[in-house]
């Protein structure tokens, strides 16, 4: 709640004429770390700083304080005789207040580098307590609920986020120095597809018409390769309504690419070479520890085909039990322990199989290859097996990082494949594509042979930084809404 102290201070400095929120720009020449790691050059010299008080130590007429910008902290000397007057604005200021002050590098007679304040400003008031540091903020759930606070008092989270800032960064980089082109797809989109998920649904009052948030933009990427673009990718937000868990957020964020004549083996290359790139930039090392393993991102990484990995963990041959039917059966005579229910199709049957018996299975970075054309229908199918697709995911302790695949590009398939998935919606698949007319056509003008690939950077920030949640991750996650404490006790009052 607000604190009465504070706000009683407030009202005081306002009777001062002293404007608690001022509106006039506060100019610094430096920050916490650049005064920290240059002190040698800057001993003497003249600074302006402004920043977060986190710690204020009184010693009679003379003040210790701790300021904190974005770089990290640095002391504040303040003494009565070096700031005169000025030095009365100090019984205002308290622990969460912003300040600014004018002063001269120095050192302590303990040899700590401080600046010895000739002049200080308040920049802002802060009207509630910041958690000790001692006891902090250590609910999980009110860390996510008021990252503002999280992001102030624990270590550590501040850096996780700028990590995940340098991993988008570096993908960017990689794939612009290629000649990729960044674009920008509808986020509300007339249908949804790209992707098994159930979407969520709105509606545009001016058009009267119902509309979804995208699943995926994987269709609308591809529209763009049909169209002449031959390298194109994005940074997007996408939304699927499904369950909420430590690697699921109904928003969460992706990069998809197309490349126009490549094919999921050379992606597999650029995989390996991109994450080398980004895993060693951020982690320091191809090896990252992870929940208590150390995760190789070396390459070549391990590729295993579908197929053959179902067959080791199961026991069941999806060559041979190939229908859904047959599937059903073979896992009830193996005693597999698998609910089904709103679980329709084939691949939809296998895909559980998989996520159950065979995904947390896969520690070390593994790409997993030639799913069942059932699984993806928008995935071309392998020239030598029509039955599988060539399709690849990256796997890491259980997590599924990213996708790729040859993009089916014959439009009589794609109908044909869009129609069964119509077929499985209306058996009650709430995760089947609709069918996208409009996509069809789009190919009948013709695509050249392509490639996709998607990353998850909640899930790969996830692992580089050693967190078991992507809440973690995520500055700010979907939670359960919760009644305000506050509002609670008014409506006690009442």
């Amino acid at each position: 709640m607000v604190d009465a102290d504070r706000l009683e201070k407030l009202k005081q400095l306002q009777k001062l004429g002293i404007n608690p929120y001022p509106g006039k720009a506060f100019t610094r020449t430096n920050l916490a770390k650049e005064v920290q790691d240059g002190f040698a050059k800057l001993e003497n010299k003249k600074v302006s700083m402004a920043g977060r008080i986190m710690s204020m130590r009184e010693h009679g007429k003379l003040t210790f304080a701790d300021l904190e910008d974005s770089s990290g902290k640095i002391q504040l000397w303040l003494a009565e005789d070096s700031m005169g007057k000025n030095y009365d604005l100090l019984k205002f200021i308290e622990r969460g207040d912003f300040m600014g002050i004018h002063g001269t590098v120095t050192k302590t007679k303990r040899g700590e580098v401080s600046i010895k304040v000739e002049k200080a400003e308040l920049l802002a008031k802060a009207l509630r307590h910041l958690p000790t540091e001692w006891f902090g903020l250590k609910d999980v759930e009110e860390r996510y609920r008021q990252r503002y606070v999280d992001l102030i008092v624990n270590k550590g989270v501040r850096d996780i986020f700028l990590k995940r800032a340098e991993i988008i960064r570096e993908i960017r980089k990689f794939l612009d120095e290629r000649g990729f082109i960044e674009v920008e797809t509808p986020v509300l989109q007339e249908l949804y597809g790209g992707a098994a998920a159930k979407p969520f649904k709105t509606y545009i009052n001016d058009l009267k018409t119902d509309a979804y948030l995208r699943i995926s933009d994987e269709l609308h990427l591809k529209r763009l390769i049909a169209g002449g673009f031959e390298k194109v990718y994005e940074i997007s937000k996408d939304f699927r309504n499904e369950s909420i868990d430590t690697s699921h957020n109904p928003e969460f964020t992706q990069i998809e690419f197309y490349e126009a004549y490549a094919d999921y083996e050379k992606l597999m290359e650029m995989t390996e070479e991109m994450l080398s790139r980004v895993v060693r930039k951020v982690n320091g090392s191809l090896k990252v520890k992870f929940g208590g393993v150390t995760l190789d991102f070396t390459a070549p990484l391990p590729r295993v085909k579908f197929r053959d990995i179902v067959l080791k963990e199961t026991g069941i041959d999806i060559n041979k039990q190939d229908t859904e039917a047959k599937l059903k059966k073979a896992i009830k005579a193996k005693k597999l322990k698998l609910d089904l229910k709103g679980v329709i199709g084939y691949g939809a049957i296998a895909d559980k199989l998989y996520k159950e018996y065979v995904r947390p299975k896969l520690i070390s970075p593994t790409f997993l290859i030639d799913y069942p054309t059932e699984m993806i229908p928008l995935a071309k199918r392998k020239d030598d097996d029509p039955t599988k697709i060539a399709t690849v995911q990256l796997l890491a302790n259980g997590f599924e990082i990213l996708k790729a695949y040859n993009e089916l590009n014959d439009p009589i398939d794609q109908k044909k494949r869009l129609e069964e998935q119509v077929e499985l919606g209306k058996k009650g698949s709430e995760e089947a594509n609709p069918m996208d007319e409009d996509f069809v056509r789009a190919l009948e003008y013709g695509m050249p042979p392509t490639s996709g690939w998607g990353v998850g950077i909640d899930r790969l920030t996830a692992i580089l930084t050693d967190q078991q949640s992507i809440k973690e991750v995520i500055l700010f996650p979907m939670m359960r809404p919760q009644v305000d404490s506050e509002k609670k006790e008014m409506k006690k009052k009442k």
